[in-house]
């Protein structure tokens, strides 16, 4: 059932939380660090046995698709408001450094799609045929 799915992804999320909680407190810092990318690592881990034992059923993956799809756009968008309230009130490095982190990633998208187009044309051709 598609309740089962919102279930595990729900579990996952607490899980994520608490120990998200538990890292801040050992690095003394009143926040949730890293409680996002442990849910999502512990959803992908409990998925992939699932699966793998035959125990998920094809409603209850379409659940977990369902909220995949909304948790992670949401969740990003709330961590990013909370980085730049951080950012702007951390003073110049934290902001030097957030633009220093966009325009290294901005330079890396040519180079990216650079080696893309270039494996797409050295592809072998399919099914042994060759242009005449």
């Amino acid at each position: 059932m598609v309740i089962y799915g919102v279930a595990i992804l729900a579990g996952c999320f607490l899980i994520g939380t608490v120990v998200g909680e538990f890292i801040g407190a050992l690095m003394g810092v009143d926040s949730n660090v890293g409680g996002v990318g442990v849910a999502m690592l512990l959803l992908i881990i409990v998925v992939d046995k699932l699966v793998k034992a035959g125990k998920i059923s094809k409603p209850t993956l379409d659940g977990l698709s369902f909220w995949n799809q909304m948790y992670i756009p949401v969740v990003i968008a709330m961590a990013a408001s909370q980085n730049v309230l951080g950012a702007l009130t951390g003073g110049p490095l934290a902001i030097i450094a957030g633009f220093a982190v966009v325009i290294i990633s901005l330079a890396c998208v040519p180079l990216i799609s650079g080696k893309q187009k270039e494996a797409a044309i050295t592809s072998p051709t399919i099914g042994g045929e060759a242009d005449a």
